[in-house]
């Protein structure tokens, strides 16, 4: 998929999260052997350490910071931002809004540097809030990002961060690449703490619920509200596909899986992989966000052949068994990734 010379600086922001993180391992595993990897978090807080990686501690908020982690870079890979799951974007808007400062300032120093190519890791949140007020969701296409009724905070962000990745591409020729992420999951992610994303918790819930003899279990909302989640290689792979593929220049699209579930049915899948069935709690005065949301995957599969494809149930099931183990890590003292 990557067109990039082995040689060649890649650049991933927000490499000490998620699923910058798996995307350094992706590139490493491919042999790439110039990677800069830069997080604001000091690095035993890292979620991954990829070998031979070089690791910068910056806030990327920062123009200085963006001009010296971008310096010699051939491609610049932009996940850095404040956010989290459900719970952090409804109560944090201002640090979501304010992860515009990252993007501004690092497509800036990657034209400056003479980057060939800028990625930037938008969201489904871009999307009009009146298209989602129903669980039974049809698919939301491209196009549905406007006319713009984004999720107030994080949804407004990356939408006009968004716009300059197009800019920069029309008016200045850089080619800039832009995802609209479909809740990704997977292990090396955050499972405890509040910025967890709803398989991660419910997974959480459920290993503790298991672990301490309780009979059930706390849900925000009333467990109908329904999602797609997708599997973080195939984000990953998706990723890499989307930078390189000139059909897509300066073109947001969709990334994620077009498997939508209720809450209810991913928590059924959480309790068959513990092997407990649990009672259940609905917190309906809890952040749950929209009602419904579904990738519609039409777009990516015309121009790339390919869609995020890894079955919930499997993905959870590798998700679960990695949590599972930090969470007995944790209880017997051990340094865990939250």
């Amino acid at each position: 998929m990557s067109e990039t010379n082995k040689n060649d600086l890649i650049v991933v922001a927000g490499a000490g999260g998620f699923i910058a993180g798996a995307l350094v391992k992706y590139f490493a595993d491919r042999g790439f052997t110039r990677i800069r990897a830069v997080d604001k978090k000091p690095l035993p807080e890292w979620y991954q350490r990829v070998p031979g990686a070089e690791c910068l501690c910056l806030d990327l908020s920062h123009e200085e910071h963006c001009r010296r982690v971008c310096e010699d870079a051939t491609e610049v890979y932009n996940l850095a931002a404040d956010m989290g799951g459900m719970g952090f974007i409804e109560r944090f808007r201002i640090e979501c809004l304010r992860s515009i400062l990252i993007n501004t300032h690092m497509i800036e120093a990657a034209y400056r540097a003479g980057a060939q190519r800028y990625f930037f890791s938008s969201s489904a949140c871009v999307y009009n809030t009146d298209l989602q007020k129903d669980p039974k969701v049809r698919g939301l296409k491209e196009s549905d990002a406007y006319p713009a009724m984004a999720e107030r905070g994080y949804g407004w962000e990356k939408l006009m961060s968004e716009m300059f990745c197009e800019e920069y591409w029309h008016e200045r020729g850089m080619k800039t690449a832009i995802a609209r992420f479909h809740n990704v999951y997977g292990p090396y992610g955050t499972w405890d703490g509040g910025r967890e994303k709803a398989p991660a918790a419910i997974c959480r819930k459920v290993i503790e619920a298991k672990d301490r003899g309780i009979d059930s279990i706390e849900i925000w909302g009333d467990g109908n509200q329904t999602r797609s989640f997708m599997y973080i290689d195939d984000c990953t792979r998706g990723i890499d596909s989307i930078m390189h593929s000139d059909d897509l220049t300066a073109t947001p699209i969709n990334l994620g899986s077009s498997e939508l579930v209720s809450i209810n049915e991913l928590v059924n899948i959480a309790e068959e992989l513990g092997g407990v069935e649990l009672k259940r709690d609905y917190r309906l005065d809890a952040p749950q966000g929209v009602a419904g949301r579904n990738s519609d995957n039409t777009m990516i599969q015309k121009i790339l052949g390919w869609e995020p494809d890894t079955p919930l149930r499997e993905g959870l099931a590798k998700t679960y068994v990695w949590i599972e183990r930090q969470y007995m890590d944790r209880k017997a003292g051990k340094r865990t990734v939250v």
